[in-house]
């Protein structure tokens, strides 16, 4: 029997991977890619689905990143994306890694600047989707009074 050679770091969309674990579940470990997505581009792919990321060779690596990156092309449903009918350009796209964290970060600073209770709630650091605030989210600059604050005071009198 021949061994085939696995490496045991995959470098693909700008994310380190473990090379000893199956395509759709290393998949997973890349910002933008969770487990539907990822079973999805691993069905697509020409390859075997229980076979090693590691095992794959470089041409083989970038035509799953090209996978990801262009699913339209290769049949995945558009309920999987994660950019349905984009703000700005109304497309259904999917972003992966650096690429969704900079458009996070650009979504949050629009609905800062258009004022909206979102951008509002974002500004002050308090939850945005409605959860109860009464005893959650504490955090932070404490308001009240210190037990030693207390107990100086009383001794001055």
């Amino acid at each position: 029997m021949s061994e085939e050679k696995i490496q045991e770091i995959v470098r693909l969309s700008r994310t380190d991977l473990d090379g000893h674990r199956a395509i759709s579940e290393a998949l997973t470990a890349i910002k933008g890619v969770g487990k539907r997505y990822s079973n999805a581009v691993a069905r697509v792919s020409p390859f075997e689905s229980d076979k090693k990321i590691g095992a794959l060779s470089d041409e083989e690596r970038g035509k799953l990143d090209e996978i990801m990156k262009d699913p339209e092309e290769y049949g995945i449903p558009t309920y999987l994306r994660n950019r349905r009918k984009d703000h700005e350009t109304g497309e259904n796209r999917h972003l992966i890694g650096p690429d969704l964290k900079l458009k996070e970060d650009f979504d949050i600073r629009r609905l800062k600047e258009t004022g909206t209770y979102r951008g509002w709630r974002h500004k002050h650091g308090l939850p945005v989707r409605g959860q109860k605030t009464q005893s959650s989210f504490r955090t932070g600059s404490k308001v009240g009074v210190s037990r030693s604050r207390v107990q100086s005071e009383g001794e001055e009198e």
